[in-house]
């Protein structure tokens, strides 16, 4: 039977609690970790792809204990990754590898374990860093096959201790019972993306959902089902936002710690879309204004931010208190030039141009330098999202915050 690496990580786009960064982390394991897996002689088994819920069942322990080799990414220090790596060092002393994005803190005391770091962009990692970390971890996989040297806490401290063994028998069970649940999901997301680059919101939904059931409570499915939900033009709009709100306080956009650009944006866009409704109840336009500000405060965002900036511009086009609007004006700019000073600082990465948000970057300088009145920067960026636009509703969505902005002038 064929060596198995299970991989323990969270999954789509997670932000870390203390960086306030959101990083992609399928770009983590499909352009580092499995291909050196894959390039070590190993299967390749990715743990939370595989759960039929956000528990921890019994296949996930037997994968824990009887893996020849088992990775565990902790970047954005996923609650049941953490947990699965100290089952995983409770159950064997050897084999185990730790790996975090190179920012990321760790706030418990794995610190004199050896852990592999790597550099990602948030939305992507590049070309070169992929190529160097594959070559780095398909080295370090083979090194720690071959001196199987303790790396287990538990079994450093207290070396009495013996390991657990799993019967054969179960474990291959457990394998081919994962093995159709991992292909299940994958190809769910998969079709789920499909279905949003043709505009099909409906059949997206329905694919989000599936997937949001085999996973129960992870912040991108369910980012992702809200999304397609508001979006979806088969049924009223007004009741098309009452749903996706309904899934998007899911994840608590008014908690105290939350940080997830991501959810906040989508809030901040369903509240906005309320507001276009009915202009009249301008506490639509301040809750939007609320989640944008906040994105954008926490993470230096520039989707959220330049949503931000738009909405204090039609805000001060419906408020009578003459401070109130210049505040509003002058609020809209100088978010507008931070943002562009955000995206600058951005084009300094060498690997700036490969960034698999590059089209929405574009975009949001371009409305940015039409707000600014800098009509030759304006259409420099226009031009360069729309060769980069992946969808037609990415268009629409551009078209309509262009033609908002055109509105006010």
């Amino acid at each position: 039977m064929k060596k198995i690496c299970f991989v323990i990580m969270g999954f789509g786009k997670k932000t870390d609690p203390t960086l306030g960064k959101t990083f992609d982390l399928d770009k983590t394991y499909h352009n580092i970790i499995k291909p050196a897996v894959l390039a070590s002689g190993y299967e390749c088994v990715r743990g939370d792809e595989v759960q039929e819920s956000g528990l921890i069942d019994r296949s996930m322990y037997g994968l824990l204990i009887y893996s020849d080799l088992v990775i565990a990414d902790i970047t954005t220090f996923n609650p049941n990754a953490i947990y699965e790596l100290g089952i995983r060092h409770a159950a064997k002393p050897f084999s185990t590898i730790v790996m975090k994005e190179k920012d990321g803190t760790i706030p418990f005391d794995i610190n004199h374990n050896k852990t592999f770091t790597y550099s990602h962009m948030g939305e992507d990692i590049s070309a070169t860093e992929a190529s160097r970390c594959q070559e780095a971890l398909t080295n370090l996989i083979l090194s720690v096959e071959k001196s199987q040297e303790v790396d287990s806490p538990l079994f450093q401290h207290i070396q009495s201790v013996k390991p657990y063994i799993l019967p054969e028998e179960e474990y291959i069970h457990l394998i081919q019972e994962l093995a159709e649940k991992e292909k299940v999901l994958f190809a769910l997301v998969q079709q789920a993306k499909f279905h949003m680059s043709k505009n099909n919101f409906e059949e997206a939904i329905k694919c989000w959902k599936k997937a949001s059931e085999k996973v129960e409570n992870d912040s991108y499915f369910i980012q992702q089902l809200a999304l397609c939900t508001y979006k979806n033009k088969n049924v009223s709009e007004k009741l098309a936002l009452n749903d996706a709100l309904t899934i998007i306080n899911k994840l608590e956009p008014d908690g105290r710690t939350t940080n997830d650009p991501e959810t906040l944006g989508i809030t901040g866009a369903i509240y906005k879309r309320f507001w276009l409704l009915d202009k009249s109840e301008m506490e639509y336009l301040d809750r939007a204004i609320k989640y944008y500000n906040k994105g954008f405060t926490i993470n230096s965002d520039y989707y959220t931010g330049e949503n931000y900036a738009l909405c204090l511009d039609l805000k001060s086009e419906h408020i009578q208190d003459e401070h109130e609007k210049i505040y509003c004006k002058v609020e809209a700019r100088k978010t507008r030039e931070k943002i562009i000073e955000i995206i600058d600082k951005l084009k300094e990465d060498e690997d700036f141009l490969i960034r698999s948000d590059l089209n929405w970057i574009y975009a949001s300088l371009a409305n940015c330098y039409l707000s600014l009145n800098n009509e030759e920067e304006f259409e420099k960026y226009e031009k360069l999202f729309l060769e980069k636009a992946k969808a037609d509703w990415e268009i629409e969505t551009y078209n309509k915050s262009k033609q908002q902005i055109l509105n006010l002038k």
